[in-house]
């Protein structure tokens, strides 16, 4: 500032007082001229101080100036602080000097100024470049003012910002790392930086998502107090509907993440309602207005419906009826509320059943339903209330006939409950009031009990009202003609338009695709005539709406018309219209409904929002019916008498057809599900006899090891047999009798017949398995009894070889005494003779042979009783063979059956074919006639598949 100080000291004692533009000027020449980087520091100081005061000439002399040094000085953070803050407040119209000493006008002028500077900034690219690059300087001087440069430019020309963040290196990383800045100031100036940088792209909007921003935010949002935060938490909002609106993939990434479980706190609201801080309020309605982002009608209905079941699954849906049920929540907030819960359960079945089961915590509980449509009908509640509980009230029936079928029933006589107060006595309460508000309202939500149910509409026709004492009940179908066509008579409830346009759409909506409410209506000899003054009369633009809806009801009143009332048929009623208005006007009235502005503002959106409730005409779900009902009502009054009666013999034909196409349709389905469970049956069983043939292998492995066991015994028998035979002698020659020796010996033998028999039968068995598992291998379709004998058989194989064992052991046993004896025998016959010696060891081989004698008749008896589970094995083995035999016959009779199914089906599509053909003939002859048909694409599918699959079993069935 030495230079500053020089120059405006030397002028000040010369008495001339230099002008801004001369001072700016010299500050710059000496920016760009002074070598020194303290000097150039002073002098871009002092070029801040000016720059609010002089903004035009700060701006115009200095900004490429300052750009310069943007780029030549960066590595002096001052004087970079300096130069940011410098093009902030040339760019920016927040100047508060601009503000005070200004005129209106002169500050229209100045924020002309920001856009021109910012222009002029935006010539070239590099320049947002080199301030995002600045941005990576931690340095608060430095990061602070950028950001807040950044956003002014955003805020100025956000298009061409937003594309050259978008190109740029990492451009929008290093933004969203402004969120894990330390500093609140720098983070919180970030969020405001986002929220412009977001709007309207979204491109941006889902890099921002992918780079953790919904985690982030979310964490802010949770450290700063949830709704009892400050300004931050609706920043945080603000950013997060930026992010979520309108943007699809942005939604499906946020319920994917979790991040719908981390809303339901935000409405966690204490019992102590009173004294909301206007800050509080503001954040839980931006939080209200998150969730119904997430599940507003405007969205695609496959990503509404996930959201909210998800919404009901985390309890967030619980958590808002508690809200909608409290005591002290601000009116603002309640109407919020009650528009958020009214789409959470649009379109949802299980939202729409828990909302029905959600009661008032009054004495005694009433249903929620109830006490918000006594909101609704109340005259005294605020008109955007009343506008909320409607539109609740729309969403729970939507698509929701069991509530539809509720809501009317307690109209009906046998369900009426005299000690309670019921929604259906509501609406009729607020039906024949005196409020024309509370008659629209009334007449819409019974109107919206009605939708797409004719069961409702005929079920309505029994409802009875009580007019007055001494006279009799009427039908509310009849009270709502009444209303209409006496006007003045009854307090003139019909007079006013609001309430006559409601009473029309609810009739209309009765009447429309119910032709026994159509014979109710015409009944009445006085509606026709009512209807037909109201259309040819000429009234004033009000009435206009009433003339289109009269219309309206007259044509549905034809087209629905079954010619069940002789004085009343269509073709009377056409002739009437012909002579008492003529077609052209009945047409030009009807058009009258779709060309009124609160027509086209209603078809918009679901939600009912009305600036006044004088704009309150027309229903959404109401213009939808409209546009499907004016064209074919329009068709139906040109139409002759034959071209009707042609008409209704092909509907009926086309009816019929639809029948049987449908029923075949049906018995397809179920022999697909009956083949594809074969399909399973056949899988399974082929799966397990896998399983049983390699349990099978690995027992036919064990089996000859026990052949290899067997022969190896075999061969020491043989052994055993050539040394008994040697001995005999030296045996006889000890003093053993030779009876003794040769009844051992037959003994032995017939021990080794035995088992040679064993040893045959095994081999049969071990020929009958292999021939079992062979039939198993075949049998890939048989029922679950097959596996069971299988099952048994190898319980059999298990006994087998424990006996086996157990002989071999025995055997074993028997073979090491022998050799013991002939070993001591042997022994004997060396030694040399005494007197009491050779007698004592003969006496000690008695003893042993005799007990050898006791060890063979035990040995008989267990091979006796092996023989007999042998026998038993074999009868078990032979049922094993009958078993398998059923299974093929079974086999063979599921074949059979399934060849029958597959040709009865066929058969059926061949009938489906002829009936396609037939149908497709009516159709060429109505579009022959000049009538317009409409191809059912799912029909032509059917049909399309139909033909190939009778293409394929043509050639079955001649094989066949």
């Amino acid at each position: 500032m030495n230079f500053l100080r020089g120059v405006m000291g030397g002028q000040q004692s010369s008495g001339v007082q230099p002008s801004g533009a001369e001072t700016i000027q010299k500050l710059c020449d000496r920016v760009v001229s002074s070598t020194l980087l303290e000097d150039r520091r002073d002098a871009v100081r002092a070029l801040k101080s000016l720059s609010k005061k002089y903004r035009l000439e700060v701006g115009t002399q200095a900004m490429d100036i300052l750009l310069n040094v943007l780029q030549t000085d960066r590595s002096d953070s001052e004087i970079i602080g300096y130069a940011l803050d410098t093009l902030y407040n040339i760019v920016s119209n927040d100047t508060e000097e601009a503000a005070e000493s200004e005129e209106e006008n002169q500050q229209v002028q100045a924020d002309d100024l920001g856009v021109q500077f910012t222009e002029m900034f935006m010539k070239q690219q590099e320049n947002v470049t080199l301030l995002l690059s600045i941005l990576e300087e931690f340095d608060f001087h430095v990061r602070w003012p950028g950001v807040k440069l950044l956003t002014t430019l955003l805020k100025q020309q956000g298009p061409q910002v937003q594309q050259i963040v978008l190109v740029s290196p990492m451009g929008v990383s290093r933004l969203m790392d402004l969120l894990d800045d330390s500093r609140e100031v720098i983070r919180n100036d970030g969020l405001l930086l986002l929220q412009q940088l977001t709007k309207g792209n979204a491109a941006i909007q889902k890099i921002v998502a992918f780079e953790s921003a919904f985690e982030r935010l979310l964490d802010i949002i949770t450290e700063e107090g949830s709704s009892d935060g400050g300004i931050v938490v609706e920043d945080c909002l603000i950013l997060l509907q930026n992010l979520l609106k309108y943007n699809n993939s942005n939604q499906n990434f946020f319920k994917e993440g979790s991040y719908i479980q981390r809303m339901k706190p935000w409405f966690e609201v204490g019992d102590d309602n009173s004294g909301w801080s206007a800050q509080k309020v503001t954040n839980l309605h931006l939080m209200l207005q998150l969730v119904r982002v997430l599940v507003s009608p405007m969205n695609p209905p496959g990503a509404t419906n996930s959201c909210q079941k998800v919404m009901y699954q985390c309890g967030l849906l619980q958590q808002l009826c508690i809200i909608l049920m409290a005591t002290g929540v601000p009116a603002d907030i309640l109407t919020e509320t009650i528009n958020t819960v009214s789409e959470v359960i649009r379109g949802s079945q299980i939202n729409q059943d828990y909302f029905a089961s959600v009661n008032a915590p009054s004495n005694p509980p009433r249903p929620a339903i109830v006490v918000l449509l006594m909101s609704m009908v109340n005259e005294r509640q605020p008109f955007v209330l009343r506008c909320a509980v409607l539109y609740c009230f729309q969403c729970f029936l939507y698509k929701n006939q069991k509530g539809q079928a509720e809501i009317v029933a307690t109209l009906l006589p046998s369900t009426i409950d005299a000690t309670s107060l019921s929604a259906g006595q509501l609406l009729c309460g607020g039906l024949f009031s005196t409020d024309s508000l509370s008659n629209w309202c009334a007449a819409v939500a019974l109107a919206h009990a009605l939708l797409e149910n004719s069961t409702q509409k005929e079920q309505l026709l029994r409802v009875q009202l009580a007019t007055s004492i001494g006279n009799p009940p009427v039908s509310l179908l009849q009270q709502c003609t009444n209303i209409l066509s006496q006007g003045d008579k009854i307090n003139r409830r019909g007079s006013k338009v609001q309430t006559r346009v409601g009473l029309l759409m609810l009739l209309c909506t009765w009447l429309s695709s119910c032709p026994i409410a159509v014979t109710h209506f015409l009944h009445n000899a006085a509606n026709v005539p009512f209807l037909t003054a109201q259309i040819s009369e000429n009234l004033g633009e009000e009435e206009q709406l009433v003339q289109g809806l009269c219309a309206l009801l007259l044509g549905i009143c034809i087209y629905y018309n079954d010619s069940s009332l002789e004085n009343n048929t269509k073709e009377k009623l056409k002739q009437l219209i012909e002579k008492r208005i003529g077609k052209e006007i009945f047409i030009e009235k009807l058009s009258f409904i779709n060309k009124h502005e609160y027509y086209s503002k209603a078809a918009q959106k679901p939600q009912p929002i009305f600036s006044s409730p004088d704009h309150m005409m027309f229903d959404h779900e109401f213009t939808k019916l409209v546009k499907d009902l004016e064209a074919v009502i329009i068709k139906a009054i040109y139409k002759s008498s034959e071209e009707d009666k042609k008409e209704e013999e092909v509907k009926k034909s086309l009816e019929q057809h639809d029948n049987i196409v449908s029923h075949y349709k049906n018995v397809i389905r179920e022999q697909d599900i009956q083949l594809e469970e074969l399909k399973q049956s056949v899988s399974s069983l082929q799966a397990k006899n896998e399983q049983f043939q390699t349990t099978v292998s690995q027992q036919l492995a064990q089996i000859q090891q026990h052949k290899d066991q067997y022969n190896l015994l075999k061969v020491q028998l043989g052994k055993d047999n050539q040394h008994h035979n040697a001995h005999n002698s030296s045996a006889q020659v000890n003093g053993f009798q030779p009876e003794e020796v040769s009844r051992l010996k037959e003994e032995i033998e017939e021990l080794k017949k035995q088992q040679d028999l064993l040893k045959g039968e095994l081999s049969e068995k071990n020929t009958l398995i292999q021939n079992l598992s062979s039939q198993a291998g075949s049998h890939t379709d048989q029922v679950t009894g097959g596996s069971e004998q299988v099952a048994d058989l190898q319980k059999d194989i298990e006994t087998l070889r424990s006996q086996l064992f157990v002989q071999s052991s025995e055997i074993n046993r028997l073979q090491t005494e022998r050799m013991e004896l002939l070993q001591k025998t042997e022994a004997n016959a060396t030694a040399p003779s005494g007197d009491n010696a050779p007698q004592a060891k003969s006496t000690e081989l008695e003893e042993k042979v005799a007990s050898l004698l006791k060890e063979l008749n035990s040995t008989k008896e267990e091979l006796k009783a092996a023989s007999e589970e042998r026998a038993s094995l074999k009868q078990e083995l032979d049922s094993v063979r009958s078993t398998a035999a059923i299974l093929q016959d079974e086999k063979l009779k599921l074949t059979q059956e399934v060849g029958e199914s597959k040709k009865e089906q066929d058969d059926l599509l061949i009938l489906l074919a002829d009936q396609d053909q037939k149908i497709l003939s009516l159709k060429n002859k109505l579009k022959e006639l000049g009538e317009q048909v409409e191809d059912e694409d799912d029909l032509e599918s059917v049909d399309a598949a139909d033909e190939d699959d009778l293409d394929e079993d043509d050639s079955r069935d001649d094989d066949m």
